[in-house]
């Protein structure tokens, strides 16, 4: 089953699990990640705090002063315009869970917004390479691979009159890494796609640049037949004239002698 359609059901299942549910974010390990507070908070309350995965605070907002930021996130927290969001930056792996905003008011407190950041490395360059072209006078089948660091997938393809189509249809596989490899025909061109939530990098080859037909036998242009056949017609006439010449001075010759 295709990755995207897995995420998918999961975003769904979140989404049904009510307001407290906890959204998805994926980040591009180092890049930054905005977690937003869109709920109202109560002017009574007594502090809003931002937690990871349930124990460690990364910042806390008491009311009606500046915020507190852990030591251990200094430099790392930027606050946007909105109140009580936070952007976290130069995420690693480590900062890979569930990072929950809590409001805590005298009777008790509440969940405000939850997120589950999921950082993912930017996936492997990809590599279309033409295995084997099979070219006759109208048809032309290719089969081609699909590379990356970890993994490959092959597809077959025919052509004819201009007309390509897949075998078996588009090929595709989710790779060791939870990425999609995919080998699909878009606007007369081969496109090999390694990608997955946070970047993507692809392969092309047009397809009349590798399926060539065969060579027929050559005809030199109209220009050049011309231009040879005065050169021949010239010559010939110029070989009959001197011939002529020399054989009226031999004859020419044999009557004075005699």
């Amino acid at each position: 089953m295709s990755i995207f359609v897995i995420l998918g059901l999961l975003v769904c299942i979140i989404a049904a699990q009510g307001p407290s549910a906890v959204t998805p974010e994926f980040v591009q390990k180092e890049g930054d990640v905005l977690l937003n507070v869109d709920a109202d908070v109560p002017e009574d309350f007594l502090f809003v705090e931002w937690n990871f995965n349930q124990t460690d605070i990364l910042v806390r907002f008491p009311s009606g002063r500046e915020p507190l930021v852990n030591p251990g996130y200094a430099g790392r927290i930027e606050f946007p315009e909105k109140k009580y969001s936070v952007k976290l930056k130069n995420l690693t792996e480590a900062d890979r869970g569930v990072y929950t905003a809590r409001l805590v008011l005298d009777q008790g407190d509440r969940t405000l917004a939850k997120y589950n950041v999921i950082v993912q490395d930017p996936v492997s360059p990809v590599e279309l390479t033409v295995i084997s072209v099979d070219s006759r006078s109208s048809e032309c089948d290719l089969t081609v691979t699909c590379r990356t660091q970890d993994s490959h997938i092959n597809s077959t393809l025919r052509c004819d009159n201009q007309t390509c189509s897949q075998e078996g249809g588009e090929q595709s596989e989710v790779t060791t890494s939870a990425a999609s490899l995919r080998i699909y025909l878009l606007n007369g061109s081969i496109i090999c796609n390694h990608s997955n939530l946070v970047s993507w990098t692809e392969d092309i080859k047009i397809i009349e640049h590798v399926c060539l037909q065969p060579d027929g036998p050559e005809c030199p242009p109209a220009g050049i037949s011309v231009y040879l056949l005065k050169i021949v017609v010239f010559s010939v006439g110029l070989i009959i004239m001197v011939s002529a010449v020399i054989t009226v001075h031999l004859m020419e010759k044999l009557r004075k002698h005699k």
